[in-house]
């Protein structure tokens, strides 16, 4: 079998380009505005940085070429949503942020050509936002979406919509929702889910309150939701009635990659800030960086990057080949969450008091990297899940000998 580990020259020149328009256009703003992206003007400067992003050739690397993307295959964008990580906007910028770059994956497999021109086309164009409501207060839907409680009750011509969501990214200012809720069954059931599509404006759909977190460069927050007899037209159910858990791992694999690629490049930048100044800075007779326990953290850091592209490159091209890939990504999420939480915290560490100073970056990645052990799923669940897969997987082996 043959192991190629190379990319192609358009996609090597991608990721130079958009490592040029990150440092040179980017990074100035995200500093700027101490990585918040509301204080940064949210919507208005996400128009600004995708309009030069989309003239510089490097906008939407993941939508499918017939909606002005670049269509770039899982393991492509590894490389390229890295470059875009480096700097805390840099994915919303060439428009790879979530949840919008999840949701342009979602509709392109599952929607019908009509919801694709409808909601597909102005996402992957950047014209509007999105959101994907299927978090729920407990007892509801969280690390367990069996859990889910938000019903639909069939209506005349549709569905009507009641429930409570809550950590819905991007909500405040979406253009339209894609919402997870139950059409059959109670919660704990594994099946009676479905999606639906919705206009944010539609009656019966409230967005309150921003639930406050350590991050801050996610644009539109992490808001509750409330529908309330929110009424959907037939046209509006994405895929099939009470298929929605098999659609949402058609999204949540793929999504669990990315943000491992945009966070590592937060990582990657953190680190090299942090080489940077120990291989100058004195103390103890020397540069820092000739002392062998700062250097253990950089060989640590070191391994951790390459640890980290290295399970991802394993688990995309899993995808790529049409699999589940569910052990590969579980593998890939809990170990990159928490490698590069290790390498930020790393690199915090080399530059001291300014480590966790607003003179330098390092806390602000900080507070930006440590939510993803949480988001897209605990690395406990994670850890459970694929636990119980492998001994599942032996159990069976034990019986078929047994027969």
């Amino acid at each position: 079998m043959t192991v190629e580990l190379s990319y192609s020259d358009e996609v090597t020149g991608l990721v130079a380009s958009t490592e040029a328009f990150v440092r040179e256009v980017v990074l100035p703003i995200e500093d700027a505005n101490g990585g918040d992206i509301a204080v940064a003007g949210s919507d208005e400067i996400r128009v600004e940085l995708q309009s030069e992003a989309r003239s510089r050739g490097i906008f939407a690397p993941h939508a499918p070429v017939e909606y002005g993307g670049l269509g770039l295959d899982m393991s492509d964008r590894a490389p390229v949503f890295e470059a875009a990580g480096y700097s805390l906007f840099g994915p919303l910028a060439v428009h790879i942020a979530a949840p919008d770059e999840g949701n342009v994956h979602l509709l392109a497999h599952v929607a019908s050509p009509e919801q694709k021109q409808r909601f597909l086309a102005p996402l992957a164009h950047g014209d509007q936002r999105s959101a994907f409501a299927m978090t729920e207060p407990a007892p509801g839907a969280g690390s367990d979406p069996s859990a889910l409680t938000t019903r639909a009750e069939k209506a005349p011509g549709g569905w009507k919509i009641n429930g409570h969501k809550w950590f819905i990214t991007g909500a405040d200012g979406a253009g339209f929702f894609i919402i997870m809720a139950r059409t059959s069954g109670a919660p704990g059931d594994r099946g009676g889910a479905t999606m639906f599509l919705s206009p944010a404006d539609a009656p019966g759909l409230r967005v309150e309150r921003h639930i406050s977190t350590l991050d801050r460069s996610m644009i539109g927050g992490h808001c509750e939701v409330f529908f309330d007899d929110l009424f959907v037209p037939d046209e509006a159910v994405l895929g099939a009635v009470d298929e929605g858990f098999a659609y949402a791992q058609v999204r949540l694999g793929p999504a669990r990659m990315t943000h491992v690629m945009r966070w590592l490049g937060a990582a990657r930048r953190a680190h090299d800030i942090a080489v940077a100044q120990v291989a100058q800075r004195r103390g103890f007779g020397s540069v820092l960086g000739d002392l062998g326990m700062v250097q253990q953290l950089v060989a640590d850091n070191e391994i951790d990057i390459a640890a980290t592209r290295a399970l991802l490159v394993r688990a995309c091209w899993e995808l790529d080949q049409g699999g589940s890939a569910a052990n590969a990504t579980a593998i890939a999420k809990t170990f990159g969450a928490e490698a590069i939480g290790r390498i930020v915290d790393r690199s915090v560490q080399m530059c001291g008091g300014l480590g966790v100073s607003d003179d330098l970056p390092l806390a602000r990645l900080s507070r930006e990297v440590r939510p993803f052990r949480v988001y897209d799923g605990p690395s406990e669940v994670h850890r459970w899940a694929l636990a119980k897969r492998v001994v599942g997987a032996a159990k069976r082996a034990a019986r078929e000998r047994a027969q």
